[in-house]
């Protein structure tokens, strides 16, 4: 029997989008006290739109997104999927994700059938293992005595175990220094079952969740007041090797530049036997809050 209070029941469900014709599909989203609907969950579910019009034995092997409009949380989003390219190698697929009208995100998403060819990867950072490190909320706690609203709220509904591979900071003197990097082991805190479209998009939606704070590491504490309002601009990914969202996966994150109210950041996910698994590129808008 499954358990409707499960995070990652939640994140099943969310991904599991009702097909309302051939190329159109709705998703749900969660009604929650939230400016605007999170990122990761419209890139994961436009990934599953496109996924479900494939053969599925082709698995996505890059997207390339934008977000456009913020989305309204507690109102569904309908996704309309164009099939560019079905080709003897590869499989184009074009999403457009509406809301109450008007475009709210666009992605295009590429599948390649599986071939043999020369390898080669970037060595994975070496790092503390998951376990020896607390978990998110535990450290926030451990320091303030107890936890936000907020946090308290995320930490009760997130579908994702993170843990920072180095300390929090929570002053600006603790910044003095401090490089535009952070790493995070993450994996989903249930099993997702067997599907490997649900892994794809479940680490697509978690791709989304802590890869800009490489940008805003010399700038301010992570947890705590922010002084910047910040929104996702544009998001990519490229697959390398097939994976388990439910098992441990180190993201390590940096940013090379940030200028004009935009940062860049780049992320690398890996597996714990060091194999590069996703890599990921994301530009966000940072603006002072209130201006």
């Amino acid at each position: 029997m499954t358990d409707p209070d499960s995070p990652t029941e939640r994140l099943v469900d969310l991904l599991d989008l009702e097909r309302i014709e051939e190329n159109i599909f709705r998703g749900h989203s969660p009604d929650e006290p939230l400016q605007r609907v999170f990122g990761g969950q419209v890139a994961g579910q436009a990934l599953v739109a496109a996924g479900r019009t494939t053969d599925g034995d082709r698995p996505v092997h890059s997207l390339h997104a934008y977000f456009l409009r913020p989305g309204v949380p507690g109102v569904p989003i309908v996704y309309m999927v164009e099939r560019v390219r079905d080709g003897r190698s590869f499989t184009t697929r074009r999403v457009v994700a509406v809301q109450q009208g008007r475009t709210i995100f666009n992605l295009t998403a590429s599948f390649h059938r599986g071939e043999q060819g020369f390898e080669h990867q970037m060595p994975m950072p070496d790092v503390p293992d998951p376990e020896s490190l607390p978990r998110l909320a535990d450290e926030v706690r451990d320091h303030l005595g107890t936890l936000p609203e907020s946090l308290e709220r995320m930490a009760h509904h997130q579908p994702f175990d993170i843990r920072y591979v180095e300390r929090l900071r929570w002053t600006p003197r603790e910044l003095e220094g401090v490089e535009p990097r952070s790493a995070v082991w993450m994996r989903a805190v249930g099993p997702l079952g067997d599907d490997p479209l649900v892994h794809t998009c479940a680490v697509t939606y978690a791709s989304d969740m802590t890869l800009l704070d490489a940008v805003r590491l010399p700038i301010e504490p992570l947890w705590g007041p922010r002084g910047f309002d910040m929104a996702s601009l544009d998001h990519a990914m490229w697959f390398h090797h097939p994976f388990r969202a439910d098992e441990w996966f180190l993201y390590q994150q940096e940013s090379p530049v940030a200028t004009g109210a935009r940062g860049l950041a780049r992320g690398q996910i890996f597996d714990r036997q060091g194999r590069l698994l996703v890599s990921v590129m994301q530009e966000g808008l940072f603006r002072k809050a209130g201006g």
